[in-house]
């Protein structure tokens, strides 16, 4: 009776859609309107219908000009969503944390949904400034210092793609306008390992930001602290940048098992600790 009732509360269409998706497997990874509808016994109409659907909203695609089908990033976005919002932001929220406590700046994790920066995790810092960034804001990559790390894996022609449009959309003056512009940056902030945006996105607040790989050395997140300045000075930079940089080798590590890399021998003392020596 009570699998009865739930029953009444099942969307027919959307069910279907659901297990269209789930016929692909790493066994079967294309199939045809044919082979789907056999393997849902559903008519072949109302399969295509499903398939042009799904094709629209971009989680499945045709495989070249055949007749078979594969599934599309759309997939891959909701499982990377689902990803970082369990097990990055699981192993990422005690490191921003730490980095919270060392610098005393509010510290924050991100990722890339196409062309924005997502925050999955923050840590709240001593300046009531930073509070209003909520995580799941949404900032344009392509602006953002924190953009910058996320889109570090992709080549000139990968940046096409996603910005098949130009001039690229401007926030502040100091947007990029142009890819060629966008890689120039991104390129210096990869050779070094970080980035640093003074006053670059919002007047009065500069970010640090470092870069958080997989096991095949992707880009798959970036962390970063803010601090309520228009500019840093160099001293500051030279306290701040070692201490998101190792948060970001942290990350690496717990979520990839990777040699940690130009590590330093021992932890980085922290700003307040290298002031107060």
């Amino acid at each position: 009776m009570s699998t009865t009732a739930d029953d009444r509360y099942t969307v027919p269409a959307l069910q279907r859609g659901l297990d269209l998706l789930g016929q692909f497997s790493r066994h079967t990874p294309e199939l045809t309107g044919a082979d789907l509808a056999r393997q849902l016994d559903l008519p072949r109409a109302s399969v295509f219908r499903i398939l042009h659907t799904l094709e629209k909203a971009g989680f499945v695609e045709r495989v070249g000009d055949s007749t078979s089908y594969k599934l599309s990033l759309g997939v891959l976005r909701l499982g990377f969503e689902y990803l970082a919002s369990m097990e990055l932001t699981e192993h990422g929220r005690p490191v921003i944390e730490a980095l919270r406590d060392a610098t005393g700046y509010s510290a924050h994790l991100v990722v890339r949904d196409m062309r924005d920066v997502v925050f999955v995790a923050k840590a709240t810092g001593r300046n009531a400034l930073f509070h209003s960034i909520q995580v799941g804001a949404r900032l344009p990559a392509h602006a953002t210092v924190l953009g910058r790390q996320l889109l570090s894996d992709l080549d000139m022609a990968a940046l096409t793609e996603l910005y098949p449009d130009t001039p690229l959309p401007a926030h502040t003056p100091k947007t990029p306008a142009t890819l060629s512009e966008l890689k120039a940056l991104i390129d210096v902030d990869r050779a070094r390992g970080y980035g640093i945006s003074q006053g670059g996105y919002e007047t009065g607040i500069s970010t640090i930001a470092a870069p958080v790989f997989n096991d095949r050395h992707e880009v798959v997140a970036a962390v970063s602290i803010t601090v309520p300045a228009q500019h840093l000075v160099a001293a500051q930079t030279e306290l701040l940048v070692p201490q998101v940089k190792h948060a970001a080798v942290q990350l690496t590590q717990r979520i990839s098992h990777l040699p940690q890399l130009g590590r330093p021998t021992t932890t980085p003392k922290t700003s307040r600790e290298k002031l107060a020596a």
